[in-house]
């Protein structure tokens, strides 16, 4: 059995995602936001994060893969999930749980930038620039992690994990 050690806690995290909210409504108040999640890590942060927004959203999701049953990316990004709403001329926020490479987000940016919304930008709750390969741009960043692997709060290993109200480290894994 793995060692989880709290990182953030929920409570903790709860008031980082109501200030996340309190920038993304004053940067787009009186906007029609499409919430674009990253399936399926980012489910419980955009939950979260359309009600502490409380304003008029639509929401859909996007799935990629790169990672399998593994801790390392295999640098193959695969769409699982496409989107559903048009989003030319729309402003669009992705919601991520995790940028760590930067590899599928990067290429979930490009991929959205081709159908041209009228403005693209990033909220991800915890950022691991430690691993990154490829750079990002965050507009709204929760936390900024160790290099080590993250579960909880949607964020998973192997489909594990994801319920934990907070964020731990899986201690002894290596990266």
């Amino acid at each position: 059995m793995e060692k989880l050690r709290i990182l953030y806690t929920r409570e903790l995290i709860k008031r980082t995602v109501e200030s996340l909210a309190r920038e993304i409504r004053r940067d787009y108040g009186g906007h029609n936001l499409i919430l674009l999640g990253v399936l399926k890590g980012s489910f419980i942060f955009l939950a979260d994060l359309a009600r502490a927004l409380d304003m008029p959203v639509e929401i859909d999701f996007v799935g990629l893969s790169s990672y399998g049953a593994g801790t390392q990316t295999s640098g193959r990004i695969k769409i699982t999930h496409r989107l559903h709403t048009p989003i030319r001329g729309r402003d669009v926020l992705v919601v991520e749980d995790i940028v760590d490479t930067g590899l599928t987000t990067s290429f979930l940016l490009s991929h959205l930038a081709r159908k041209r919304p009228s403005s693209l930008k990033l909220c991800t709750l915890l950022d691991k620039p430690s691993r990154r390969r490829v750079e990002v741009h965050i507009d709204y960043l929760g936390f900024t992690v160790p290099d080590k692997f993250i579960v909880g709060y949607g964020t998973d290993w192997d489909e594990k994990y994801r319920h934990l109200p907070d964020i731990r480290i899986v201690e002894g894994v290596k990266l």
